[in-house]
């Protein structure tokens, strides 16, 4: 895959309806300027399905299988798992993508005092339609129930994980890297409040425009720390991608994570049909952070508390599933 992934929660209606024919051009944007991998869910709206209508329409155009990876996500809710409903949200999740085996399919789930997750997860093993098996926000003792004493081959594990949420780092990290298990980041950018939008901003209430920045805001960066300390944050890093001929507040964000052990890629949100930073995102590639960047960064960032310090927690059980309020408006082949 490649580490910076498109992340396709935005089609699921949260920011706005899109318009699907600008978005299939949209991701042929991404896809030519190199950002291959795309990151869906059964419960992103269409993002499944414009994955499919977008490998259609680049067969079509291009005579020629598209070089794309895509990852999904299966969040079933906590209820017996018998192989029957196990196989057939597989089904489920091959027909919305158009393929024959997903790339990973990564399982969520929010209850853990129903260990029914053990037997989807044994029944998903047996499934040559799945070439990987990953999970999402499963912590640590978990995450090694499922490793080290059902042997479940875990190649990935999709977790919040930022400059001003470093949670991973206490148990995460050092688990997967015995294991030799991805972490995949998402909230990378605070749903874009770590960017130069937000730097010199007095009041963040008056820019907290998505439910993203609502959640980030009000769920992480006020744990970490206020507002002053977050300017101070962001100005540090401004200054920091000054010194590296002016990378974003974005680049340097990104790359401070792509930079800790094991992490495997960084997902940030792919506003198709609205806007791209397609460009800014490919130079996160090119950055690099000096022992003197990290050192006045870590200065900053270790003034703030609560998202560093606290206890490992299931950062999944608060993972908000809403149904989409985005409507298809055209009917890819293969009918849905």
């Amino acid at each position: 895959i490649k580490r910076v992934i498109n992340g396709l929660w935005q089609v699921s209606g949260a920011h706005g309806r899109i318009k699907p024919e600008q978005a299939i051009e949209d991701m042929f944007k991404y896809v030519d300027s190199g950002l291959t991998t795309w990151d869906a869910a059964d419960h992103y709206g269409p993002a499944e399905i414009l994955s499919r209508e977008f490998r259609n329409q680049y067969r079509l155009r291009r005579n020629k299988e598209p070089p794309i990876q895509v990852l999904t996500k299966w969040v079933p809710r906590p209820s017996d798992m018998p192989f029957e409903l196990v196989e057939a949200a597989v089904d489920a999740r091959l027909q919305r993508l158009g393929v024959e085996q997903i790339d990973l399919l990564q399982f969520h789930w929010w209850d853990y005092n129903n260990k029914n997750y053990i037997q989807a997860m044994k029944h998903m093993k047996t499934l040559k339609e799945l070439k990987n098996l990953a999970l999402t926000n499963f912590d640590t003792e978990h995450l090694r129930e499922l490793v080290e004493v059902h042997d479940i081959p875990i190649v990935s594990n999709q977790v919040q994980f930022s400059m001003v949420d470093r949670r991973p780092l206490q148990k995460m990290v050092p688990f997967c890297k015995k294991h030799d298990i991805k972490l995949l980041a998402y909230g990378v950018l605070c749903g874009g409040l770590l960017s130069d939008e937000y730097l010199d901003v007095r009041d963040p209430t008056e820019r907290i425009d998505t439910a993203s920045k609502q959640k980030y805001w009000y769920g992480t960066i006020n744990q970490w720390g206020d507002w002053p300390l977050f300017q101070k944050l962001l100005k540090t890093l401004k200054t920091v991608g000054a010194r590296h001929g002016g990378a974003s507040i974005a680049n340097v964000a990104q790359r401070y994570v792509l930079d800790q052990e094991q992490v495997g890629g960084v997902i940030i949100g792919a506003r198709l049909s609205r806007r791209d930073h397609i460009g800014d995102n490919l130079h996160a590639f090119e950055l690099k952070l000096t022992a003197e960047d990290y050192e006045e960064i870590n200065a900053v960032l270790n003034q703030g508390g609560c998202c560093q310090a606290i206890v490992e927690m299931n950062i999944g059980a608060s993972l908000h599933y809403s149904l989409s309020l985005v409507e298809l408006n055209f009917i890819s082949q293969g009918g849905e």
